[in-house]
């Protein structure tokens, strides 16, 4: 008997690639834009995350138009030597394309970029392997929810999932209580998976999403200048969303 389709086994870590003509797309996108706009910013990204990112397109939707992934498309696309750059001077900012980092074409003063890019931050949960910023510690009493305006205590079919992981709770009067302090992260060490969800679940957001700008290039004189604002560290770098298909490039809807 021949097996049923619906027992088929689809592995989850298999991602469709990037078509030729895709890459070509996005590809002319990039020398598209550098012909349209006064300015090239290469930025990079702390604590990456796809929702933020898109709310910073949003944002710039009428002023801006922002490429985040396929680095080795971007940089080809922009030209990585003076011979095969698409416009003077963007060879050097191409070589600076190395890791997650992406591109933000504007016509907006490199003032008011640059204020705007120090001010914008988005607070988020930690995820696993993150280094804790802070240590943190859950008082004697009941489990309280962060995430509602004042603190809730937690409801008592909760508690299977606070024993799970980690706490040492008792119900009193139907709440979660805890019987002692207990401390769900230290500052400087990695958060374990456990450590991550407990925090997501209290509703204690402790990274920040942020941009980091490292260079602009200026169309009118092909120079490109190095700029010393925010510094991404690299516990930041790596504690994010890998791209998503919308951050490579496509058009915002």
């Amino acid at each position: 008997m021949p097996k049923s389709k619906r027992s088929k086994v689809v592995s989850l870590t298999k991602v469709a690639k990037k078509t030729r003509e895709q890459k070509n797309a996005l590809l002319k996108e990039v020398q598209e834009n550098s012909d349209k706009w006064q300015y090239c910013w290469l930025f990079e990204v702390g604590n990456m995350r796809n929702a933020h990112l898109k709310t910073v397109r949003k944002l710039w939707k009428d002023s801006a138009r922002m490429f985040f992934g396929r680095g080795a498309v971007m940089a080809k696309a922009l030209g990585m030597t003076p011979e095969e750059e698409h416009r003077l001077g963007l060879h050097k900012l191409a070589k600076q394309i190395k890791g997650q980092v992406g591109l933000f074409f504007t016509d907006t003063p490199p003032a008011e970029v640059i204020a705007w890019f120090e001010d914008f931050s988005q607070p988020d949960f930690a995820r696993t392997g993150n280094a804790a910023p802070r240590t943190v510690v859950l008082p004697t009493g009941p489990v309280m929810q962060q995430h509602s305006e004042p603190p809730e205590p937690f409801p008592h079919n909760e508690e299977p999932q606070l024993r799970k992981l980690g706490l040492r709770t008792s119900m009193v009067r139907g709440v979660p209580t805890l019987t002692a302090p207990h401390t769900v992260c230290e500052r400087g060490k990695a958060i374990s998976p456990e450590q991550a969800q407990l925090l997501k679940l209290v509703g204690l957001r402790m990274v920040r999403f942020r941009l980091g700008l490292r260079a602009r290039w200026e169309a009118a004189s092909g120079e490109v200048v190095q700029v010393e604002g925010v510094k991404i560290d690299e516990e930041e770098l790596e504690g994010g969303d890998a791209p998503s298909g919308e951050g490579e490039g496509a058009e915002d809807e």
